[in-house]
């Protein structure tokens, strides 16, 4: 058993949902990590757009400050930082350039970054963009823990300097992502937030369906959709769905749409914790194309994969009992690799003290696909 390990965590949120993958995808993990007996401190700078929106204001599986000021933040917790043995900025910090060159001067035990956006990152870098990451700091980490799996990891260390880049994927906690084994109400459902790339695929992938079976009933679930959308009249429309109503929201669907954004599509193997989600409820899945997909949910087997309107239409006509098969066999791929209790084992390995650097490979591999 590894011995308990103390971990501080700058991360964009953990308290509030809203607009954001990144709260999920830390609540699971830091859930999964405590469960194993592990310390964690969550540093969130307090911003009004999240601290209107918090459903996740006292979690009690780890602690939590909220700060204004990251010099106070800093000096304020000088000591365990030095002591940590792993501290860890997330990608969509605020101020995170400066935050990330303070901790690089503190000789601390082990500085990680967790980028839950890296194909973003990188395609901002390379047009020159440094919003939270500066190209020149990625060689400061000891490790650079990645959304993305399969290339991407070699073109960080290979073109970017990262001294040890790793898989960190997203995951789902399995106690609160179940099927609810409530009556079916849309044929087909989508959750995410505003993103104009992804809306490219939303709307040929369900509106277009939608308007062409007008029979059937759809919804779409997020924040910032512009109130210029023309959304069909079978079209239902749910502003914010907080997480303890996610389990819910895919039981009551026949399918679900996964789309995913341009940046991530191009570097593949970057499954979203929306994904997950869906699958950990048994609803089967129908997702545009990436490459690495077929590797974490076998097509056909796991997951319907669409690449157009027609696709979606053939698919939400498959027997139910075919399509329950699918959703059942991805709920046991979650069950087995994606859960936060599987990703904090993951990131436990590559913090351990004996973990090196990894050999250079030029065929995706999914990290945790042999638990």
């Amino acid at each position: 058993m590894t011995a308990p390990m103390d971990i501080v965590i700058f991360g964009l949120s953990l308290t509030s949902s809203w607009g954001n993958g990144h709260a999920t995808t830390y609540r699971a993990l830091i859930r999964g990590l405590a469960d194993q007996g592990h310390r964690v401190l969550f540093l969130e700078r307090d911003v009004p757009w999240y601290a209107a929106q918090r459903d996740l204001p006292d979690p009690q599986f780890c602690e939590l400050e909220l700060y204004d000021d990251p010099e106070q933040v800093l000096a304020r917790h000088a000591d365990r930082l030095r002591a940590a043995d792993a501290v860890i900025v997330g990608s969509y910090v605020p101020d995170g350039i400066g935050l990330i060159d303070r901790l690089a001067a503190m000789d601390l035990r082990r500085f990680c970054f967790y980028d839950i956006d890296t194909p973003v990152t990188l395609a901002r870098l390379r047009q020159g963009e440094e919003e939270y990451l500066a190209r020149r700091q990625i060689p400061l980490f000891d490790l650079y823990l990645s959304f993305s799996g399969g290339q991407v990891l070699n073109e960080l260390q290979r073109d970017w300097g990262a001294r040890r880049a790793e898989a960190l994927f997203c995951s789902v906690d399995a106690q609160r992502y179940h099927p609810t084994d409530e009556p079916k109400i849309w044929d087909l459902g989508y959750l995410g937030t505003y993103s104009p790339d992804r809306q490219v695929r939303l709307n040929e992938l369900l509106i277009e369906p939608a308007r062409a079976r007008p029979d059937l009933r759809f919804v779409v679930a997020g924040p910032q959709y512009p109130d210029s959308l023309d959304w069909p009249g079978n079209v239902d429309r749910i502003d914010h769905l907080p997480p303890e109503k996610h389990a819910s929201f895919y039981s009551r669907q026949r399918f679900t749409l996964n789309v995913t954004r341009d940046d991530m599509i191009a570097a593949g193997w970057s499954p979203s914790v929306r994904l997950f989600e869906a699958a950990a409820c048994a609803t089967p899945v129908i997702s545009d194309p990436w490459p690495g997909l077929d590797g974490l949910f076998p097509e056909d087997e796991a997951i319907l994969i669409a690449r157009s309107r027609d696709d979606v239409l053939t698919a939400l006509c498959k027997p139910e009992k075919a399509a329950c098969a699918i959703g059942q066999t991805a709920r046991r791929i979650v069950a087995t690799s994606h859960t936060g209790a599987a990703r904090a084992q993951d990131l436990l390995r590559a913090l351990s003290p004996g973990a090196g650097a990894r050999p250079p490979r030029h065929e995706p591999f999914l990290e945790g696909s042999t638990q």
